[in-house]
C-alpha cells in the first residue's frame, strides 16, 4: 500500500516506512520531519492508568531510534510531552536529559503542545486517530508539534499554539505552515449527543453554514459525524494562516488499519503512531 497523495510522500527506506509532507521538503535544509507508518511499530512511553512495563518502554525507544536514524535525526534529541487532552503548550529551551530522550519528564506534564526555535531538538507527538499537528515559520526558524484530539481541539490548542509563537517569537500568522497528519476523519468520527452539543456550542462564532459542513447528522437524534480536521482549518485560517499554507494529509487513521494505529480499530490494545519534527543547525 500507498499512501502518497498530492500533499505527502510515502517513504520506505530501511525497512521503515513514514510519510513526509511534500510543502515541507520545500525546506529539508533547514528541517527534519517524519509521521510513522506500520501497525508493527508502537511508540508509547507512558500510560495514563498504569505503569509501562520495562519492555514496552525499551522497544518503544528503539523504534524511535529506528525512525530517527532514517530521517537523519539522533534520538536522544527526543523531547515528547506527557499527553492529556489538555491545551497546555510549552516553549522547550534546551534538552533535560543529556543521553536520553525526554520522555515522561514532570516538566512536560499535561502537555499537548510544544514549541522550540533551538536546533537539534526533535520534537515528538504521539497519536492513535487524534489529529497531530505540525507547525513551522521558515522566517523566524521555529517549530510546534501539537496534539490534537476531539477534546484538544474543542479547547483550541492550534489556536493557541500560533498566539503563542506570535508572543513568544514574533512569528507572523501568514509566514506559519501547518500540516496537518493522518487522523479520523469526519467518514468515521461518529459521536453521540453530549459530544456534539460540545461542539454546536464552541465553535457557534464559525456561523450556520460552516456548522452543517462540520456536523452531519448520521441517525436523526442519536449519533451525529464530526469534522475535526475542518474545524481546524477554519479557525486557523480565521486566526492569520494562509490557505494555501495548511495542508492536509487527507489520510484516516480508521480507513487504513493495516499500516496506522487506531484507537477505534484495535480498542484496548491500541498501538500508538508519532510524528516528529527537527530544526537543523543553521547553516
Amino acid at each position: 500500500m500507498d499512501l502518497s497523495n498530492e500533499n505527502v510522500i510515502h517513504v520506505k527506506k530501511d525497512g521503515i516506512e513514514y510519510l513526509q509532507f511534500r510543502k515541507l521538503l520545500e525546506y529539508e535544509d533547514i528541517i527534519n520531519h517524519a509521521y510513522s507508518l506500520g501497525t508493527n511499530m508502537d511508540f508509547r512511553t507512558s500510560r495514563a492508568n498504569c505503569e509501562l512495563s520495562k519492555e514496552e518502554y525499551a522497544n518503544s525507544l528503539n523504534n524511535y531510534d529506528k525512525l530517527c536514524m532514517s530521517i537523519g535525526c539522533d534520538y536522544k534529541n527526543l523531547v515528547k510531552g506527557i499527553q492529556r487532552h489538555t491545551n497546555n503548550v510549552k516553549i522547550v529551551s534546551e534538552k533535560i536529559n543529556k543521553d536520553t530522550p525526554d520522555f515522561r519528564c514532570k516538566e512536560y506534564e499535561n502537555t499537548d503542545g510544544l514549541i522550540t526555535n533551538k536546533p537539534n531538538i526533535v520534537l515528538a507527538s504521539t497519536s492513535a486517530d487524534c489529529i497531530s499537528l505540525l507547525f513551522f515559520d521558515p522566517v523566524k526558524r521555529v517549530i510546534a508539534n501539537v496534539h490534537s484530539g476531539w477534546k484538544g481541539t474543542l479547547q483550541r490548542i492550534s489556536v493557541k499554539t500560533v498566539e503563542k509563537m506570535v508572543n513568544e517569537f514574533s512569528c507572523r500568522p501568514e509566514d506559519i505552515i501547518v500540516c496537518i497528519c493522518p487522523s479520523i476523519r469526519k467518514c468515521h468520527f461518529e459521536v453521540e449527543e453530549n459530544v456534539k452539543s460540545q461542539f454546536q456550542k464552541e465553535f457557534q462564532d464559525l456561523g450556520k453554514e460552516n456548522l452543517k459542513e462540520i456536523i452531519e447528522e448520521k441517525i436523526p437524534n442519536k449519533k451525529w459525524l464530526i469534522d475535526t480536521v475542518l474545524i481546524n482549518k477554519i479557525i486557523l485560517e480565521r486566526k492569520g494562516l494562509k490557505k494555501e499554507n495548511i495542508i492536509d494529509s487527507k489520510i484516516c487513521t480508521m480507513c487504513n488499519p493495516g499500516i496506522l494505529h487506531s484507537y477505534r480499530v484495535e480498542k484496548e490494545n491500541y498501538g500508538l503512531n508519532t510524528a516528529l519534527i527537527e530544526l537543523k543547525e543553521n547553516k
